[in-house]
This record gives structure tokens, C-alpha cells and sequence, in this order.
């Protein structure tokens, strides 16, 4: 049944992983995200699902792609460390296109840093960790509510994309605790993947359907296949030559972007000033942050009601939703981003903007969460000092 909860944001990404249907977990335990772990320790097996403490965490993203392959929803949670050891075998599973989903409750860095302390610094990580061209969804969640829906549609974007998929919290979401509506199981949508029908002696792993997915079969089922590393042909056998290798990266790459509406949509929000069309004093500025930071961000615009601000808000942080930002850029007198790194996102941002408005950036790399007062220092600086 539906209910509300008191959550910390690790529990909730339990809830959901379990409400998704994932049965299989394999991780190593790592601050701030052992909770996760905790609760599937105990939570699974009584639902007749699995759950493996590792060596590392190079073998439990590799026991990932296993399950997955097997016919289980599988996921598994960790921090900037963990997720840097994960990334080769991330990239196995972008190749064999097996559907995963790893959180990623970021801490501050690089190395141990403070293990105990927030950052948003893995983001860069998530879109480019692992090696060769490849395809990366990360969806960010900014609340206790959104740790549970936004590992839910990973699950689904995770088995409907056939590749795994990234949920970007940090530590101050996944300790907090704050109300959460929790739906009914029974209400829903849950995504499975596509799966092969016909003889199973015509079967190939690798021939894509209507969307560019392919229908997966399991191990040990009657739809038998070959999985390797290499590029390989629709067979799953190994091809080296150029012809099978362009058209292998492109329909990796190809199924998650002509795919894009079943992403999570960014959220907009406009303070009282204005924003395009507002009635405030001062110029327009267009604020860009997710996670935590965009928890500041509308602090920010609570703070100076009538100064014309619009928050834009990522949900689905790779692939970028350019297009909708893209649109917003040229009713604002300039962008403002909000990051808890030393600058990750903010490049993003000017290659979106293309010189079309100032970008201006408030971050904070200390492990203290960023503040409104330092993103509306930010707004002031780019609009040249005097807020107006």
C-alpha cells in the first residue's frame, strides 16, 4: 500500500530497488553508502533474492553482468573509490549490453578524501570513466522522495536500454532524513526487458528491434548465445573488422539518444520575481543545479523573492538534456551553475550556451554542502557585481 515514510535517502533507493524488482545484489561495503547494503542483506533473501558481499569492487560489478545475464535485476551501491574500480567491468556491460544499476552515493575526493563528507565530483566519472565510446545514463536524485522514483526508472531505463544505468546521490541525501511518499507497489510502471520469441535456433543476441534494443535471452534458457568482450556480430561473436565495429558503437550510443523521451525531464521552476516574463527587478538569471546543490539553489531564490531566477533542474544528468536548457539560455541576462566540485559541469553548460550569455559558477570542494548565499554571490559576480 501507498505510505509515508521518515527516510534517509539510502533506505529509500533500497525501497525502490526492491519495489523495481531487483533480486540480486553483489557490493563491497563503502561510507556513505553501506546502509544499502545493510538493508539488502537482510531485505533480499527473505524475498527470495541474493546477496553477495564481494572481495572488491571490481568483482562485484563483474558478478553484476553475471546475474544480469542470468535473468535477475541487479544492482549494487558505492562511493568515488569503489566506482572508480567498477569502470572497466562498467564498460563489460555496456558491450555485452547487460541491464544494471549501480548508485554511486558520492563522498569527497580524490582518493580517500573525506570518506565521510558530500561531493558532487563523480559526474565526470559517470560519463566518461570507463574506456571507448560508449553511452552513459545517470539520473540525480535531489530528495529523500527521488531516491526512491529515480532508482526505479534506473531499474526500468536499466532493462528497457538493455545497459546499466547510474544513480548520482551523495551523502547528504543518503543520510538525511525527511518525509517520503512511498506509492503503492502495485501502481507502479515497472519495465522489463525485451525478450526473444520465434525458434530459438534463429536467435541473435545482438539484432536490434524497433528501438535499436535487442531482445535478451537467459542463461540457461532455451534462447542460447555467445557473449564476449570483443566487438562482436548480431551472433554475439567476435568481429574485428571497421564495418562491424562502426555500426556496433553507433547502436550503443544510437539506442540510448533516439530513446531519449523515456528519460526523467528536467524541472524548471520560477521564483516569484520572474524569470522570463517576471515582473522583479534586477535581470533574469537562469541557475542550473541537481542533487543537493539544487537544494540551496532554491533556497536561493526563497531568499531574494524578487529578483528574477529560474532554477533549472536535471533529473536525468547524462545524456545532458540540452535541448530543453538550450531553450531557456536566451530569456536569461546570464547562467549561473551550481556544483559541489571545482567545476565539472559548468564546461558542459558553456558548450550548451555557446557564448550566447555569461556562465558564472558557485562551487564549493571542502565537504561542506554549497550555501545560498554563495550561489547568490555567484549570481552577483556575473551579472557584474551589482545584482541588477
Amino acid at each position: 500500500m501507498a505510505r509515508t515514510a521518515f527516510l534517509q535517502g539510502n533506505e529509500a533507493v533500497l525501497e525502490g530497488a526492491l519495489a523495481a524488482g531487483a533480486r540480486f545484489y553483489a557490493g563491497y561495503p563503502i561510507t556513505p553508502s553501506s546502509e544499502i547494503a545493510e538493508l539488502a542483506s537482510w531485505r533480499l533473501p527473505g524475498l527470495g533474492g541474493v546477496f553477495i558481499q564481494m572481495e572488491d569492487e571490481i568483482a562485484s560489478m563483474a558478478a553484476l553482468v553475471g546475474a544480469a545475464m542470468a535473468g535477475a535485476k541487479a544492482f549494487t551501491a558505492t562511493s568515488g573509490p569503489g566506482f572508480s574500480l567498477m569502470q572497466e567491468n562498467i564498460g563489460l556491460a555496456v558491450m555485452v549490453e547487460a541491464p544494471c544499476v549501480v548508485i554511486n552515493v558520492m563522498r569527497s575526493g580524490p582518493s580517500t578524501g573525506l570518506a565521510t563528507k558530500p561531493a558532487q565530483a563523480d559526474i565526470m566519472q559517470a560519463r566518461w570513466g570507463t574506456h571507448g565510446d560508449h553511452p552513459a545514463v545517470a539520473l540525480v536524485p535531489s530528495s529523500v522522495s527521488e531516491c526512491f522514483s529515480l532508482t526505479v526508472a534506473a531499474f526500468n531505463l536499466a532493462e528497457r536500454l538493455r545497459t546499466p544505468v547510474f544513480v548520482l546521490s551523495d551523502e547528504i541525501l543518503g543520510h538525511m532524513r525527511e518525509r517520503a511518499d512511498i506509492p503503492d507497489t502495485e501502481a507502479l510502471e515497472i519495465w522489463d526487458r525485451p525478450r526473444p520469441a520465434g525458434d530459438p535456433a534463429d536467435y541473435r543476441p545482438y539484432r536490434p528491434g524497433p528501438d535499436g534494443v535487442p531482445p535478451l535471452g537467459t542463461f540457461g534458457g532455451p534462447y542460447v548465445f555467445h557473449v564476449t568482450s570483443s566487438m562482436h556480430d548480431e551472433r554475439g561473436v567476435s568481429a574485428n573488422d571497421a564495418k562491424t565495429a562502426a555500426a556496433s558503437v553507433a547502436r550503443l550510443v544510437g539506442k540510448v539518444s533516439r530513446n531519449a523521451q523515456w528519460l526523467p525531464r528536467p524541472e524548471v521552476v520560477r521564483s516569484g520575481g520572474g524569470g522570463e516574463g517576471g515582473t522583479g527587478a534586477g535581470r533574469p538569471v537562469l541557475i542550473v543545479a541537481f542533487g543537493s546543490s539544487a537544494r540551496a539553489a532554491r533556497q536561493t531564490m526563497l531568499d531574494h523573492p524578487d529578483h528574477p531566477l529560474t532554477l533549472f533542474r536535471p533529473r536525468t544528468l547524462w545524456p545532458f538534456p540540452e535541448a530543453e536548457l538550450s531553450a531557456l539560455v536566451d530569456g536569461h541576462a546570464a547562467v549561473v551553475v551550481a556544483e559541489m566540485n571545482t567545476g565539472q559541469l559548468v564546461g558542459e553548460i558553456e558548450r550548451i550556451t555557446a557564448g550566447r550569455r555569461a556562465v558564472g559558477l558557485a562551487w564549493r570542494s571542502d565537504g561542506e554542502i554549497i550555501t545560498p548565499e554563495e550561489i547568490w554571490a555567484a549570481v552577483r559576480r556575473t551579472l557584474g557585481g551589482d545584482g541588477r
